[in-house]
């Protein structure tokens, strides 16, 4: 999310920083941190030199492969994107990039992304990331967002799949490890999304976009957000529960579960813009220090 600041530092940016914002690089750098947990998680201590370089090349790979797709959302949203306060200041909702430039840049960045992954990685990271794309910038932008308000539910399923990138990149197979941690980001992107979702209604609504506050009200969201984040503290206690990770994660996990739920309580019982803001901040530190403290744990002796 751009602030006032960002965007007015922007009316004047030179062409490659408008490029470089369409890959939306704060949600990119998320993706691509979970991917690399699912990376060290699936090699048993310290990776060797093959390990390493696989890892780095993954990490490059996923990461154009995911500026692609963030691109091709504002492609595909530019008219959407210049009706809301939010985004009114990207380059392709300003006019600034044409569709055609937007279109070769989405393109250039999934070719190389998917030469990355198919040359230096392995064919079966290739095409799971290549489906993830799909599923974002196709299923879930064109299909789905416009259409139905569970559109954050059902195509969260690619948003999640990060940690399973990350797996097959190294191990070149996918067992039940990653997709536990699939399904944790899966849990959370609907009480994080909606969060935001609550105090941009107005603009949701100017655009015309079905989300949750939208078509259910502020009353019904909140609780959505309440219950959501009470089966995500569940799931995130999966990989303790599976023998993946030892105590240290198991304390995060509950101190981190528990702060998330309190925001969600907190937000349902009374509603305030403010309180909406911070739950959603607090989501995105909720995940990230999640999945932080999986790294370290996994370190752990």
């Amino acid at each position: 999310m751009a602030s006032t600041s960002t965007a007015s530092a922007l009316m004047h940016s030179p062409r490659w920083q408008q490029f470089y914002q369409l890959t939306k690089p704060r949600v990119v750098q998320l993706i691509v941190f979970c991917a690399a947990i699912g990376m060290a998680l699936a090699v048993p201590g310290l990776p060797d030199l093959q390990q390493a370089l696989t890892m780095l090349a993954a990490i490059a790979g996923i990461w154009l492969v995911a500026g692609a797709a963030a691109a091709f959302n504002c492609l595909i949203e530019d008219g959407i994107d210049a009706r809301m306060k939010r985004t009114a200041w990207r380059a392709t909702a300003k006019g600034e990039l044409s569709r055609t430039q937007t279109l070769a840049f989405s393109a250039l960045l999934c070719a190389a992304g998917m030469a990355l992954l198919g040359f230096y990685v392995n064919l079966l990271t290739m095409w799971l990331t290549f489906a993830t794309f799909v599923g974002y910038a196709v299923i879930y932008t064109v299909i789905l967002k416009p259409t139905t308000p569970q559109n954050i539910v059902i195509g969260g399923a690619s948003g999640a799949m990060p940690p399973v990138l990350g797996w097959a990149a190294l191990r070149g197979e996918l067992g039940p490890e990653p997709w536990l941690l699939c399904l944790i980001i899966f849990l959370w992107t609907p009480p994080h999304f909606w969060a935001l979702a609550l105090y941009r209604a107005e603009d949701y609504a100017r655009a015309g976009l079905p989300m949750l506050p939208v078509t259910h009200g502020n009353d019904y969201t909140r609780l959505q957000i309440l219950l959501y984040t009470w089966v995500l503290f569940a799931a995130t206690l999966l990989p303790f529960l599976a023998g993946m990770s030892g105590w240290f994660y198991l304390v995060c996990a509950v101190a981190l579960g528990l702060g998330f739920c309190g925001y969600a309580f907190r937000l349902w019982r009374s509603y305030s813009e403010k309180l909406a803001r911070r739950t959603f901040w607090f989501s995105i530190w909720h995940l990230s220090l999640l999945f932080a403290a999986l790294l370290i744990d996994h370190y752990l002796p």
